[in-house]
């Protein structure tokens, strides 16, 4: 073997364990995590303690859209097979936030059909329903005015409409988000400014703070939908981490061969150089 071939191999060894090395120095994004919980539990198994978590789903329901269509949130989700839901709260006659939350909305749409699947042309991986809290003026003629006005694409986004207890249980015992009804006072429906990020099994998530406090998506603030956009493209990745790929584990395991492997062809090319200059 001539000395060309082995610096070949050296290089081609060196290249992809360099590479390797530096990947797993980065930072991992961090997954956003569940952030409402039902109840927990601690057991000792095998003489160590083991706690779980039984994380609070988002119970099904039933409303009407834009489209004059009954859906359920069980259509979208609450499966393995379901979508990443992102939610807010609005109502048409709002003078304030409304018409802004919905426009980052629409950015956050059509950035996650960019990201994720140029191929996808409704990212349907992922669904966002808007809840009127003013469900008896929002009728279905005014949500489809609404969403004519916002060029709203009904394919993965429901505006939706109906019985009013549902809608407020929704917010303030399910999601934990603050809504009040002001009677026919524009200026007095009190609800959230907050994008809610809940996965395919209708769990809330969100980031985390230094104190492992959550830290949600604020609709009206640009930088914040930015991130809650990264964040529905980690979970969407995430969807099979429980199942794990044919080397999941074993980059560690692969690095090491391939310093063994180095240094071997190191001394096998320390020694061949010995024995060429000896004869």
């Amino acid at each position: 073997m001539n000395r060309k071939a082995l610096y070949g191999i050296i290089i081609a060894l060196i290249i992809p364990l360099a590479i390797f090395l530096f990947v797993n120095s980065l930072p991992k994004a961090a997954i956003p995590k569940p952030v409402f919980y039902d109840s927990s539990s601690s057991v000792i198994k095998n003489g160590k303690r083991i706690n779980d978590t039984f994380w609070h789903h988002i119970p099904d329901f039933t409303l009407t859209n834009q489209l004059g269509q009954k859906v359920s949130f069980s259509d979208v989700s609450l499966s393995d097979s379901g979508k990443i839901v992102v939610a807010d709260f609005f109502f048409t006659h709002c003078p304030t936030i409304c018409p802004g939350m919905t426009a980052n909305m629409k950015r956050l749409q059509s950035s996650i059909k960019k990201t994720v699947d140029l191929g996808d042309k409704t990212a349907s991986f992922v669904q966002f329903i808007s809840f009127s809290i003013d469900p008896e003026r929002d009728s279905v003629p005014a949500l489809k005015k609404w969403a004519d006005r916002f060029q709203v694409d009904p394919a993965n986004w429901w505006l939706l409409t109906g019985d009013r207890k549902t809608i407020y249980d929704l917010s303030i015992n399910d999601m934990k988000l603050m809504a009040a009804d002001g009677g026919n006072v524009d200026s007095d429906f009190i609800h959230t400014p907050l994008f809610i990020l809940i996965d395919k099994h209708g769990v809330i998530r969100a980031r985390r703070d230094k104190d492992g406090n959550p830290v949600f998506y604020d609709g009206r603030d640009p930088a914040s939908v930015a991130k809650l956009a990264e964040d529905i493209v980690l979970l969407s990745l995430a969807k099979d981490q429980n199942k794990e790929s044919f080397l999941g584990g074993q980059l560690h395991i692969i690095a090491v061969v391939m310093l063994i492997t180095l240094v071997a062809v190191g001394v096998f090319l320390f020694l061949f150089r010995k024995k060429t200059t000896t004869q």
